[in-house]
């Protein structure tokens, strides 16, 4: 099977563009943000690391780790979220990253180098899910990362999962950012310059699976890891908006 990113649903076929608050208004350069829900859900699924950050301990704490998507909600792998929000009389508010660098922009002048990027920061305080919940977000999250796997390799048993935090996280209050295209001083005093310009195209790419040599013989390589790369290319390349 081919990697790609997860099927369009209810929450965004049809549905309201994305709320502004307080916290996701853009000040600075307006033009950057999308309310289109569609771009937030691309965005989303075509990663599967974001950064959490919250306070823990009193101290400014960011982790980056893996994550899945299901309808409207966000489930995060968050073991060391959980110290500091299990002792919490009230859950702690977290901020979730997820950014795609897509290009790096070289303008005519060093204060207009930019970079071609989608990004996404979910506001929110988290949940920690637990019962028979708990195994459908790990499945949420194995699959998120490679389709086909929670199938194939052996599932967690209930004492892994007790050792597993995941945090889920509503889609409620979100900011999505995204810069695509050229430098943005072509048309000004600094356009007669003879200095080159234009942006350098980057890609996260998938190479071929490389064979653990403790594994016995006779175990070849699954089909849904086979295609893996070539999904891989396609569920990162930057969409067309």
């Amino acid at each position: 099977m081919e990697l790609a990113c997860a099927p369009m649903d209810a929450f965004e076929e049809g549905s309201a563009p994305l709320a502004e608050t307080d916290r996701t208004r853009l000040r600075r350069m307006p033009e950057r943000r999308s309310l289109d829900r569609s771009d937030l859900i691309a965005i989303l699924d075509a990663g599967f690391i974001c950064h959490l950050g919250m306070v823990v301990d009193g101290l400014p704490t960011v982790l980056p780790t893996t994550y899945g998507r299901a309808g409207d909600e966000l489930f995060v792998h968050g073991s060391v979220a959980s110290r500091s929000l299990r002792g919490a009389r009230e859950a702690p508010p977290v901020c979730v990253t997820v950014t795609h660098v897509d290009g790096i922009v070289l303008a005519r002048s060093v204060f207009e180098h930019s970079m071609n990027y989608r990004s996404v920061m979910v506001f929110g305080v988290p949940e920690i899910v637990s019962g028979e919940e708990k195994l459908e977000a790990l499945r949420v999250l194995t699959e998120h990362v490679v389709p086909g796997q929670w199938q194939y390799a052996r599932r967690p048993t209930s004492q892994e999962v007790a050792q597993t935090t995941v945090l889920r996280l509503p889609l409620d209050e979100v900011s999505v950012k995204i810069r695509a295209g050229a430098p943005e001083d072509g048309d000004g005093p600094d356009a007669g310059l003879d200095v080159w310009a234009g942006d350098v195209p980057l890609r996260v790419a998938a190479l071929a699976p490389v064979r653990d040599p403790t594994l016995r013989s006779g175990v070849e390589l699954a089909p849904h890891l086979e295609a893996y790369a070539t999904g891989m290319a396609a569920r990162l390349e930057p969409y067309a908006r």
